[in-house]
């Protein structure tokens, strides 16, 4: 009933805006201008993370993975669903890593499908692999598409004399749609919002005088849609995990992706209507998913769909992927610039991501846990082995958007383009012009997260304000510039400010954390310093449980404990270790067991803790009793390990 009140009341909105125009034109400009696609780049450990992706499934799904090899979306016949995703998924995230890397092949291969889909626009001006079939159009699958052609055009200016007529032919089709009503289904109702913020970078960089076209079809699209500012209110929020729960709203909302999804939609939404309430509504929603659904590694529990904050419910990769990019996190930093955006992003980029791949990125699960004992054929079916597709063939051509769109939205610049803002620490170099022809490279020589310090090197045409973020677990942060003495960080809003003069200019920023403990259910605790989450590291064999016949190296594993892992740990025990990488470079890949040079010990003893479903690990049992003499125990950073425990029970040592 309140759906249908919601739909009733939104329809007549939507007519009257898209009639009568709304008080304000335009878009209301954002916080933060996003940086073209190839002027940020990795350096470092960074780098090689990225070369590990190549080198592992994501670079390699265009030789044998048949929803890529042979994708309908270049002529050939293959494809999941009707929503016709899995070959515009994988172009979004492969187009930035090619052009990051300068790798000639993964460029030549998106340049193909790119030069593909728009020789084979039709004459309405659809585009897709629906074009000369009888399959049903439905619109969502395209917007994966046109990420991937903008970030081509940002990193080749040349490719918008074809790209951007393409793309306002479809809009214009699109809008006629939408008002009779046609290609909606339920994730195209759901994820509205990722054909919005493409309309707002045609309204920003290339309107072609279609500026009122624009505006009605992010309308249309808005109130076509799911109702985000309604869903994330507080009132329907749904606080325990939802599977015994009613909807008031289209079941879709509740489902983890989606609610990634929709957090971008009520800033996208404030760009056009101006209206405050609409990014008041996404900070609210953002703070009530982390509440009662949030997860120490800095993601939320949704497997599938919300569930709660049990340690051993799960967590989808493309739910990390899609919170860590500018399809949610980073564009919510963007647009409001709460540095709350920008802490949890680099939290779960270097927590969550990584603990769901193996260390060569040659598996990946469909659902990790935060307490996970094992990676096997559980329910859901197969969905924490490490594989190919467990479960799912989504993630597999989803996850490779993640690194890439971390690393380039690393950056960014003021609405005046007169400075630069460091936003996600990290190892990066930057040649970028701003305001006035002042050209400006940023060199920053670092270990983080698996080191405190940052050496920027910057050198500038011209004097220039440079920002860096100061994250909120920093303690007794200092800066030193041109050598001279160190002096506390004093950040305004999460930054710091850097005057730059003409020529170079060096700083180091020295950003110690402490331990610190957060509070979960059951009486128990996670462990944190700085950016990464720390959890007990669980010993493990491995078993093949399947082996791609075209690519040898693309297995499916399960993983079993071979070691206890019921342990209780003292939290006035812990003392962090922080050691330095033999010759300064850490090992490659550094996101696997034993390799990271961060290790947080404990006091711990053995407990009684039972196991609950098929192999996972039940709930933490509250103040329990020690069956075994005390032991020290390491806790290492949660995205290096693959079974583990990252939410302890808790004992005091006598």
């Amino acid at each position: 009933m309140i759906w249908s009140l919601l739909a009733s009341l939104l329809a007549s909105f939507a007519a009257r805006s898209v009639a009568d125009g709304q008080a304000f034109s335009g878009l209301a400009p954002k916080k933060f201008l996003n940086i073209p696609l190839g002027q940020v780049k990795p350096a470092g450990w960074l780098h090689d993370q990225l070369v590990v992706q190549t080198n592992g499934l994501a670079g390699h799904e265009h030789e044998f993975y048949d929803y890529v090899s042979q994708t309908d979306w270049t002529g050939g016949n293959s494809y999941y669903s009707s929503l016709e995703e899995a070959g515009s998924y994988w172009f979004n995230g492969m187009v930035p890593n090619g052009v990051l890397l300068g790798d000639a092949t993964i460029q030549s291969q998106v340049q193909q499908f790119l030069d593909y889909v728009l020789d084979h626009q039709d004459s309405t001006g659809w585009l897709g692999p629906e074009v000369n079939t009888t399959k049903p159009r439905y619109l969502w699958g395209r917007y994966p598409f046109f990420f991937g052609a903008i970030q081509m055009v940002e990193a080749n200016p040349s490719l918008a004399d074809r790209v951007v007529p393409a793309l306002h032919k479809f809009v214009s089709l699109a809008n006629t749609m939408l008002h009779n009503g046609e290609g909606l289904e339920d994730w195209t109702r759901t994820r509205w919002e990722d054909f919005v913020m493409t309309l707002q970078w045609l309204y920003d960089f290339h309107p072609e005088g279609k500026e009122d076209l624009l505006i009605d079809t992010m309308k249309m699209l808005k109130y076509t849609g799911d109702p985000w500012e309604e869903v994330f209110k507080e009132e329907y929020f749904p606080k325990v995990a939802v599977e015994n729960l009613r909807n008031p709203f289209p079941v879709l909302t509740w489902h983890g992706v989606n609610m990634a999804e929709g957090l971008k939609a009520l800033p996208a939404t404030y760009r056009f209507t101006h209206n405050q309430s609409d990014l008041d509504a996404a900070s609210k929603g953002w703070d009530l998913l982390f509440q009662y659904h949030g997860r120490p590694s800095g993601i939320y529990a949704a497997d599938e769909y919300l569930a709660g904050l049990g340690a051993a419910r799960g967590t989808e990769l493309c739910l990390v992927v899609v919170l860590s990019t500018p399809l949610s996190g980073s564009f919510l930093y963007q647009v409001i610039g709460d540095p709350k955006f920008a802490d949890r992003v680099e939290r779960i980029t270097y927590n969550a991501l990584p603990a769901t791949l193996t260390g060569d990125m040659w598996s990946r699960q469909y659902l990790q846990q935060q307490n996970q004992i094992a990676a096997k054929n559980m329910t859901p079916p197969y969905s924490n082995v490490f594989g190919l597709e467990p479960n799912y063939p989504c993630c597999t051509v989803n996850h490779p958007q993640g690194w890439p769109k971390f690393i380039s939205n690393a950056f960014v610049k003021t609405p005046d383009q007169k400075s630069l803002v460091h936003v996600y620490l990290g190892p990066f170099s930057v040649d970028t012009t701003l305001a006035d022809g002042n050209k400006v490279s940023v060199a920053v020589d670092t270990l983080y997260p698996f080191g405190d310090t940052l050496t920027t090197t910057i050198r500038a045409d011209r004097p220039f304000t440079y920002h860096v973020r100061i994250p909120s677990w920093v303690s007794k942060g200092t800066i030193a510039i041109n050598g001279g003495a160190a002096r506390a960080v004093s950040p305004s809003n999460g930054l710091q400010a850097v005057s730059v003069k003409a020529g170079t200019t060096k700083f180091t920023l020295n950003l110690p954390a402490d331990i610190t403990i957060e509070s979960r259910p059951n009486n128990s605790i996670a462990v944190h310093r700085g950016p990464l989450h720390y959890a007990y590291d669980i010993a493990r064999s491995q078993k093949v449980l399947a082996r791609n016949a075209q690519q040898p190296l693309a297995v499916d594993l399960e993983f079993d404990a071979t070691a206890p892992w019921q342990y209780a740990i003292d939290p006035s025990s812990l003392t962090f270790h922080g050691g330095s990488p033999s010759g300064g470079k850490l090992p490659s890949p550094i996101f696997d067991s034993g390799l990271p040079p961060f290790t947080i010990t404990a006091t711990a003893c053995p407990i009684d803790w039972s196991v609950a479903g098929d192999t996972f690990a039940a709930a933490p049992p509250v103040n329990p009793a020690c069956t075994g003499p005390a032991t020290n125990i390491t806790l290492w950073p949660f995205g290096a390990t693959k079974l583990r425990i990252g939410e302890f029970p808790t004992f005091k040592a006598t």
